[in-house]
């Protein structure tokens, strides 16, 4: 993938494995938990891109929606850190953060968190895959 390194992506694959064989050794509770946290970030990436192509086309921010962003991608961050899922966890804390103050970070550290809804999904994705094999 462009513009990320493949240690990052080997450190992310590694936090993964360890999540899933933990899940593996998890309650029925557990796994219905994290498939629905992960759910959770594939929507609030898809409603976020909604929002944004809403702003491009009509060229204005409407606070109540990056308000709602805001709680919705901090929560997901919780709950994700609740069930261990900690690296995406931490990429919803960022991105609650973000919509919260725009500009509280600059744009290397988000390319470096790499907080893409693209990637965010993706990985969300992928980790649903895994458990449901």
């Amino acid at each position: 993938m462009p513009g990320v390194s493949p240690s990052l992506l080997w450190d992310i694959f590694k936090h993964v494995r360890a999540w899933l064989t933990n899940l593996n050794r998890a309650g029925d509770a557990r796994k219905t938990q994290s498939v629905k946290a992960l759910r959770e970030v594939i929507t609030a990436a898809r409603e976020t891109a909604v929002y944004m192509r809403q702003m491009q086309d009509l060229g204005k921010r409407d606070h109540g929606a990056e308000r709602r962003l805001t709680v919705l991608w901090t929560e997901l961050g919780f709950a994700l850190r609740d069930l261990g899922l900690n690296k995406l966890a931490k990429r919803c804390q960022i991105t609650g953060k973000d919509w919260a103050k725009p500009g509280h970070y600059d744009k290397d550290f988000l390319d470096k968190a790499d907080v893409s809804l693209e990637r965010m999904e993706h990985l969300a994705l992928q980790i649903l895959h895994q458990i449901d094999r």
